[in-house]
Formats: structure tokens, C-alpha cells, sequence
């Protein structure tokens, strides 16, 4: 299973390449509508959000996709899909905890949890460059009831940065010779990078 998730991970090039083959500018909602649920459904926390954004980057640099349309909607998909997660959280997220618990691992909201306590309002940028943990942070911000008017700046600024760093990131270098002939080493590279703060919080507090 988890050789399958990586295996997906590690050719997300192929499968965008495919899509665009079989769909055309239908692509562009389907980059929206991943977007979207890995940011917007607690129970999806696992979608390639940062290596999707930075492949569609390479494609844009290969003129595959068009650079601003990708920036207006991957950024209009991560600000809708906090939004849409905070007041999920907020109506209906401490019922849906106690009647499905087997949706959400501890020590994945232990984690978000104490990016909370560390970073306060700012785990709403920051948790974005952190796989899963941008998943909870919003749900938990909506359980907690954040004022909608703080959460709403910063997650429009977070999703907006987010995209920007990795939709550019792989458009300046991804016709770098190195990146385009080492696509898979650079994934692994940005999944790791990504994971250190996630592991950090789970496991240094058991030091």
C-alpha cells in the first residue's frame, strides 16, 4: 500500500501528462478539485498537495499549462478548501470526532495541536508548507471557533503563498537539467523537507 501511494508520488509527472493528454483543459479542474479536498475534507490529509502544485509548475514552463490560469486556480482551490474545512470544523467537528474516531490518528492532531501552541494564528500560513498537519489546522481552528475574520487573512495570504513558492519553484527549475532528469529525487527531496516539521512535533515531545 504504501509502496503505491509513493509510487504515485514519484510520477505525478506521468499521470498530469496523461491527463492532459486525455483531457485537455478538463486538467485544470482536476488540479483545482485535488487542491481543494486535501485542504477542504479532514479525511482526505494524504493528497500530494506541495509535489502537485511544483509538477504543474514544470508543465507550465513547458508551455503544457498556462502559468497564470494554474496560479488563479490552485490558489482560489487552497483559500476555498480551508475556508470550506473551518466551518466544517466549526458546525459539525467535535460531533463528527466522538462518532468517527477512526478518521483521525492522535498523533496527527497532537501535531497540529502543538504547531497551535508554538505558532498561534500563524499555523494557518505555516502549516501549509506541512503535509496532513494543513489538513487539521483549519478543522481544529474551526472547532476551536477562531474569529472568522483572522482565520479568513490568514489563510487567504497562506494559500496564496503556498502556491506561489511551489507553482513558481518548479517553473524557474524545472528545465533545469539536474531537476528534469532527476524528477523522482527531487519529489522525495520536497516530501521530505516537507515531513520534518510534521515528525519533529510528533515525536519531540516524547524526548
Amino acid at each position: 500500500m504504501l509502496s503505491d501511494v509513493l509510487g504515485f508520488f514519484l510520477n505525478l509527472d506521468t499521470h498530469l501528462n496523461y491527463f492532459l493528454n486525455e483531457y485537455g483543459v478538463f486538467t485544470y479542474l482536476i488540479l483545482f478539485s485535488i487542491i481543494f479536498i486535501e485542504t477542504g475534507l479532514v479525511i482526505a490529509p494524504f493528497l500530494p498537495g506541495d509535489t502537485l502544485i511544483f509538477i504543474a509548475g514544470i508543465l507550465a514552463s513547458q508551455k503544457s499549462l498556462n502559468l497564470i490560469i494554474l496560479l488563479g486556480i490552485l490558489s482560489t482551490a487552497a483559500i476555498l478548501g480551508d475556508a470550506v474545512n473551518y466551518w466544517i470544523g466549526r458546525i459539525v467537528g467535535e460531533k463528527f470526532m466522538r462518532k468517527h474516531p477512526r478518521f483521525f490518528k492522535p498523533e496527527f492532531l497532537k501535531a497540529t495541536e502543538e504547531f497551535y501552541k508554538k505558532y498561534g494564528k500563524s499555523t494557518i500560513i505555516l502549516a501549509r508548507f506541512v503535509p496532513i498537519v494543513r489538513t487539521f489546522a483549519p478543522w481544529i481552528a474551526g472547532i476551536g471557533r477562531m474569529n472568522y475574520y483572522d482565520f479568513s487573512k490568514y489563510n487567504i495570504f497562506g494559500g496564496i503563498l503556498w502556491v506561489v513558492i511551489f507553482l513558481f519553484g518548479g517553473y524557474f527549475f524545472g528545465n533545469i537539467e539536474f531537476v528534469r532528469n532527476n524528477l523522482n529525487i527531487v519529489v522525495l527531496i520536497i516530501i521530505f523537507i516537507s515531513l520534518i516539521p510534521l515528525i519533529k512535533s510528533i515525536f519531540g515531545k516524547k524526548q
